[in-house]
């Protein structure tokens, strides 16, 4: 390992931390008055997010909101419940508690001693790694702020805002990193990720998905369902880095990140509900006449945010994923549980690819395809869901079924890009799939359709006509709760 790139700050300390100081302006678990440098620098940074906050954040205001707050980052007790006002949430920098012991698990460097640096041949990859998954919190912020204008209840709107300020705190989460481990550049890198917006012709997003417009609540959910799932496998991966610090980091913030699947999960789960009982009811399909979200509709925005989210896991082969995995730097999908010997310098396996028409199969080597198993991985778990979301379905006593497209469907990026590949899985030629698209995709007019039932229901207790309640509160608290009181120019 070579000499490791240093900010020239006061060492950081390496023992277990759990407890987050809350007295500073900045709250951690880093202790981060021993460095008097790194703080400041990030006391400097700090205006900036606030700023960006303000402009580019929710934009309902609001007097409060019933949120959750991290107070310790062991198992016991590591979150408080209370309303604040959401200009003042205490966003802060919370690692994992660290093991004095770890070693790295996978790679050319497995059964080392785990870095608390950045090993400097490593210092381009391990920043840019950071910087994506950095450049990607905000983003989701930028697409959601207005959505709290068409809230569908008090109860949803406290749940958006929950998703907004902690991606706002996994943005301090990378930030930090950047400032404490990457010298000058680390510090540009964080300046640059409040330049970009989301959607920004001149200076975008890095990811395409977090460009795509956020347009009513029905996609909002699938964004947290399968876009945000997306998040939980790339954390996941990061959580096994030999860089200590960034394994820690991503730990915790898979911690929070798990409430903004619930929401994505349990928010199409009660749109397909509501939508069930008006076709169990009319005895035939819903419409958007009937005040709900017609199943075919849903099935379009389910086949769109889950193609768009498979192109985030990148090539089905990489070198440069072969590369992390070596290096240490990004493992696979709960590494430690895997039967193999971790290196995978001779392991293979099979991938589909298009030629002549047809999907065929070939065997790759295994190190070149880490990010095909990462997102077989993905697939999995997201069958999960539109399993519980057909079980509304089956419920009420309908044959119809959801389903998740074929990997090839609508895919931009990888082996598929360039193909037209129906959500059955046939291949087109392009007119044959440019005639059949509106059926799988949703169309402007559909987009138009379930935008016209985005009316906001801000009383207590209420919901919007598309939407089932939820079967309970938050933090035990009763559906009717208070969860957020709006300012007096937020109330329609």
């Amino acid at each position: 390992m070579t000499v490791t790139e240093r900010t020239g700050a006061a060492p950081r300390p390496t023992g277990p931390l759990s407890k987050i100081d809350y007295s500073e302006r900045i709250p951690n678990n880093v202790n981060l008055a021993a460095d008097r440098r790194l703080q400041r620098a990030l006391e400097s940074w700090q205006p900036q997010f606030i700023d960006w906050w303000k402009t580019l954040g929710p934009s309902l205001p609001t007097k409060d909101v019933y949120l959750r707050t991290a107070v310790a980052v062991g198992r016991d007790g590591w979150a408080h419940f209370e309303h604040v006002p959401m200009e003042e949430y205490r966003w802060g920098i919370f690692l994992a508690e660290q093991d004095p012991d770890r070693t790295v698990q996978f790679g050319k460097h497995k059964g080392k001693e785990a870095w608390q640096e950045v090993p400097g041949e490593h210092r381009a990859d391990l920043m840019r790694l950071i910087v994506v998954q950095g450049d990607t919190e905000p983003a989701s912020v930028e697409q959601q702020r207005v959505l709290g204008n068409t809230a569908p209840s008090i109860y949803d709107l406290r749940n958006l805002f929950q998703v907004n300020v902690e991606e706002g705190r996994h943005l301090w989460a990378m930030v930090y990193l950047l400032h404490a481990y990457f010298g000058r550049e680390g510090r540009e890198e964080a300046e640059q990720l409040l330049k970009r917006n989301s959607g920004d012709l001149d200076s975008p997003r890095i990811l395409g998905a977090f460009n795509e417009e956020t347009t009513d609540w029905l996609q909002f959910f699938m964004f947290t369902y399968f876009t945000d799932r997306d998040g939980k496998f790339q954390l996941g991966t990061l959580k096994e880095s030999a860089f200590d610090p960034l394994a820690r980091t991503c730990e915790f913030m898979l911690k929070e990140e798990a409430h903004h699947m619930f929401v994505g999960t349990t928010g199409v789960q009660r749109t397909v509900e509501r939508t069930a009982e008006v076709m169990k009811e009319a005895g035939r399909p819903a419409t958007f006449e009937d005040g709900v979200i017609p199943l075919d509709v849903i099935q379009k925005y389910l086949n769109f945010q889950f193609s768009v989210s498979m192109d985030l896991f990148g090539s089905e082969q990489s070198t440069n994923a072969g590369n992390y995995y070596t290096s240490g730097l990004k493992g696979r999908w709960q590494e430690t549980r895997r039967k193999d010997d971790h290196v995978l310098l001779e392991g293979s396996r099979s991938m589909n690819y298009v030629e002549d028409g047809q999907i065929k199969q070939k065997i790759v080597p295994m190190l070149s395809a880490l990010n095909l198993d990462l997102r077989d991985e993905y697939v999995a778990d997201c069958a999960n869901g539109v399993a519980r979301w057909n079980q509304e379905l089956e419920e009420a006593g309908l044959n119809d079924r959801l389903f998740l497209p074929h990997e090839g469907f609508n895919r931009k990026v990888g082996g598929y890009a360039g193909h037209f590949v129906s959500p059955a899985g046939e291949v087109l030629d392009e007119a044959a799939y440019d005639g059949l698209v509106s059926q799988w995709l949703p169309t402007s007019e559909d987009r138009e359709a379930v935008a016209a039932l985005m009316i906001p229901e801000y009383e207590y207790g209420k919901f919007a006509r598309w939407i089932a309640p939820p079967k309970s509160g938050i933090n035990d608290q009763p559906v009717e709760f208070d969860y957020v009181h709006l300012a007096e120019e937020g109330v329609a």
